[in-house]
């Protein structure tokens, strides 16, 4: 079901306090800013005592809205555990004076609510995540917690996942069997599956949190009803760690370039 809000100006969407001086956010910074806010606004419990943080560049501004929201009332989370996905989300939780937490200390149902991006989001709520290589502690977050909220842009949405994003789902794999993955994955009907490479970064593979490598498999557009069944075969190729489909969304926010946002729900 898809949804359209209004923008609220009392968040200043589209301005940015920088150096010293207000400058203008870009209208897609902008649109995931106000994407952000609102689902902040509607999905943070009063009484929270453990909070997931994910990673991206949307979840920037999931942050910026909690520790605004801090700010105003230091007691709102003086007892909230906030949990990151990765390096990033550690960073924006510790530099915001928030209470940093680790997965090691929680177990399914013990996260009030997880804050996410997505690469690409599909009319049933699936999504591909991992374009930022932090798939799996992703995953692993969302599902302990009770509620999963994804904040994205508009250009995230789409009626099948594998149509905006053409890089292929990734996938994170164990590096002495990424070439056994590879010719698996081939096998399997994907028109390419490329080990993801460091770039001008990195000599060699981008290398995940957990030591492992990345494999982006494009299986072409993934109609809804299969993507479940999709990641259950990929899973199961031994090697595998973890896939970037994602199915256990609850709700999405998108900011829309006029400065709305707009929101699906299963």
């Amino acid at each position: 079901m898809l949804l359209r809000g209004v923008q609220r100006p009392i968040h200043r969407i589209g301005l940015n306090w920088v150096g010293g001086s207000i400058r203008r956010m870009s209208n897609v910074e902008a649109a995931k800013k106000v994407a952000a806010f609102q689902a902040v606004d509607d999905h943070m419990p009063t009484n929270a005592k453990v909070v997931g943080i994910g990673s991206g560049s949307t979840v920037v501004y999931v942050v910026e809205r909690i520790v605004e929201m801090h700010k105003k009332n230091p007691q709102q989370f003086a007892s909230t555990v906030f949990v990151p996905t990765g390096f990033q989300s550690k960073n924006l939780i510790t530099a915001g004076g928030l209470t940093l937490g680790s997965m090691e200390q929680f177990k399914a149902g013990d996260i009030d609510v997880a804050f996410d991006g997505a690469d690409e989001v599909d009319e049933s709520l699936n999504c591909i995540k991992g374009g930022g290589a932090c798939l799996f502690q992703e995953k692993l977050v969302s599902v302990c917690a009770r509620k999963f909220v994804l904040v994205a842009d508009s250009r995230k949405k789409s009626n099948q996942l594998g149509v905006n994003w053409t890089q292929g789902i990734p996938i994170e794999v164990v590096p002495m069997a990424w070439a056994k993955v590879q010719g698996d994955l081939l096998a399997m009907g994907a028109k390419t599956a490329l080990l993801r490479e460091g770039g001008k970064a990195k000599a060699g593979p981008v290398v995940t949190d957990n030591n492992n490598f990345i494999i982006d498999a494009d299986f072409g557009a993934v109609d809804g009803a299969k993507v479940e069944d999709l990641h259950n075969k990929i899973k199961a190729l031994l090697g595998v760690v973890e896939t970037g489909l994602f199915t256990n969304a609850d709700v999405a926010y998108f900011g829309e370039a006029d400065g709305t946002f707009s929101t699906r729900t299963k």
